[in-house]
């Protein structure tokens, strides 16, 4: 997964996104099958799936509540499992079996579509490093402004936690027996957060314009493989397949 070219790994993970979000709310046999590219992904890029879901523990419990409400609202029976019942024909009654209602199915699959998008973003995350995601948002011709954004901003994550963990280890040395920081000190050491980030995103600044940055610092460009070229058809065609033929897997 490392050597695949970025610019098939964005497409093939934009246009698998796309198709997820694409299948019908009552489509749970085709979400069951879209699930063959997470697993490709953990399996080919060597990634563990526990670890991945710990490091979206926060984003998950937001996604899986989507449809939560779906059970309440949508209480039209589907189908049965179990027992004798029969498929229900304009005013039939069920003889049997445990009803499976339209709110049910829909309230997975939206589960589903979600825990699917997240997972194949932690995956193109993961194998893919944020200058080659930003390398291949320039082949795209996405303009170069938004792209230098999301790459600082990606890289000014992690100074202004570092500086966000100083001032409060600062603060906890200075105060050992509170628990937590007062709420009358929260203005004055944001507004301190924010002016060590600035200062030190300065210095960051400057740093890489002495090592060449004149708005666009890539590494060495990559040509397109055929081996990049058979992973993006070959996952097209694959998507393509599950999106418009799933009643025939089942």
């Amino acid at each position: 997964m490392n050597l695949i070219h970025p610019l098939g790994k964005l497409l093939v993970c934009v246009l698998y996104i796309l198709v997820v979000a694409s299948f019908n709310k009552y489509d749970l046999q085709g979400m069951i099958l879209m699930a063959v590219f997470p697993v490709f992904g953990f399996v080919a890029g060597e990634l563990s799936f526990k670890e991945g879901v710990y490091r979206m523990r926060l984003i998950l419990p937001l996604v899986l509540f989507v449809g939560i409400f779906n059970p309440f609202f949508d209480r039209e029976i589907l189908f049965y499992i179990a027992g004798t019942a029969k498929e229900l024909s304009a005013g039939a009654e069920a003889t049997g079996g445990i009803p499976v209602t339209g709110g049910l199915v829909s309230m997975l699959t939206l589960m589903l579509k979600g825990f699917y998008c997240v997972l194949s973003a932690y995956i193109l995350i993961a194998t893919t490093s944020i200058e080659e995601i930003c390398y291949a948002l320039r082949k795209l011709h996405i303009p170069k402004v938004i792209v230098m954004v999301i790459l600082l901003i990606y890289r000014y994550f992690g100074l202004m936690g570092n500086e966000a963990d100083r001032i409060a280890t600062a603060y906890a040395l200075r105060a050992p027996s509170q628990k937590g920081i007062n709420y009358k000190a929260w203005g004055p050491l944001v507004g301190q957060w924010l002016l060590r980030s600035m200062d030190r995103a300065g210095v960051v600044y400057e740093s890489m314009v002495l090592r060449g940055f004149r708005g666009e610092f890539w590494s060495k460009a990559r040509g397109f493989k055929p081996s990049d070229m058979v992973y993006a058809i070959a996952w097209t065609v694959i998507f393509l397949a599950i999106r418009f033929g799933s009643g025939y897997f089942f």
